[in-house]
């Protein structure tokens, strides 16, 4: 029954966050609102490029945090408290 609720959690979680993207892109435009995409994006600038001579890695990892992403996390938990 535990990982079942973990893998509530995760999904609730990861809902939260994408949601919660798209309104603060959504809200960019809208003058009352625009404080809802400010964010930090951290990561890597440039990708990480491995040539194997077959093969080629490219690895990269760029995460964005913007108000409206913490404030889709705080609904998904509460939402996840409640079920």
């Amino acid at each position: 029954m535990r990982s079942k609720n973990f893998w509530i959690l995760l999904l609730l979680l990861l809902t939260g966050i994408v949601l919660g993207g798209f309104m603060g892109s959504m809200a960019e435009g809208v003058p009352g609102l625009s404080w809802l995409n400010f964010g930090q994006s951290f990561g890597f600038d440039n990708p990480l490029v491995i040539n194997l001579g077959i093969l080629v890695f490219t690895f990269g990892l760029s995460i964005r945090i913007t108000m409206a992403g913490i404030i889709g996390v705080a609904i998904a938990l509460l939402v996840y408290r409640f079920l």
